[in-house]
């Protein structure tokens, strides 16, 4: 029993770092996967890879094409749209229900977030987190930060487009001000400034989408029933 919960484990834990390394972008949209490659870089077998892979594929993070091979897939703007129209319906009704009182432990944990946003040696991925972090706050401030795990389960698509965008951009500033200008509206008990500044943070991606698509299409999925094709390597046509 004890090995079989150590093996489940393993496996879990080998499916979480692929995930990450694709959401985080270290395995490019479009970049082809090799199960041997990846599990002499793991220090693990096969198996739990191509388990990991299977599971990334049911998530549309991954696809796998008999006699041909696995693929990370490009990012597909059908469903970043679909997760941006989750998250912004779950982060705009959380602030409808923003209580008269404020915890205050959680308020001055934003503070706190906002304040370490504006670090000049942030790196990407840092400030990524302190994002996640922040919206994640203020759901917890309507008592509905349990509902986070659900949406960030939906939204690899969306994050990779976040990801580019900020890759796109010398500095993440502008998002870090945006964010100090909800939580602002937020203490200031402005439910509808919070609202419509929360809209317009959360839609920029549409904007980082078309500008990286115009030099880099390769990186998003233009026909999601497209196959790659055998040269003398596996391209994308």
């Amino acid at each position: 029993m004890a090995q079989s919960n150590r093996r489940r484990t393993s496996r879990r834990a080998i499916y979480l770092k692929l995930r990450q390394m694709v959401l985080t972008l270290e395995l490019a949209p479009g970049a082809a996967l090799s199960e041997n490659e990846l599990a002499a870089s793991l220090g693990v077998s096969r198996t739990p890879v191509r388990e990991s892979l299977i599971l990334l594929a049911q998530e549309g993070l991954v696809q796998i094409f008999p006699k041909i091979g696995s693929f990370v897939s490009r990012v597909d703007p059908a469903q970043v749209a679909d997760a941006q129209f989750l998250r912004e319906a779950v982060e705009l009704t959380s602030l409808d229900d923003l209580p008269p009182q404020l915890d205050p432990a959680v308020v001055e944990e934003l503070r706190d977030n906002l304040k370490r946003q504006q670090r000049a040696d942030l790196g990407l991925e840092e400030f990524f987190e302190l994002d996640e972090a922040f919206h994640q706050g203020l759901m917890r401030l309507s008592g509905h930060g349990n509902v986070w795990s659900t949406v960030a389960a939906a939204k690899g698509h969306l994050d990779r487009a976040r990801r580019l965008g900020l890759h796109e951009n010398v500095s993440p500033a502008v998002f870090a001000a945006q964010h100090h200008e909800i939580f602002d509206a937020v203490l200031g008990g402005n439910v509808q400034l919070a609202r419509t500044s929360m809209r317009v943070h959360l839609r920029a991606v549409f904007s980082d989408i078309e500008r990286i698509r115009a030099h880099s299409p390769e990186l998003f999925a233009s026909d999601p029933s497209g196959v790659p094709v055998r040269r003398s390597v596996v391209v994308w046509e």
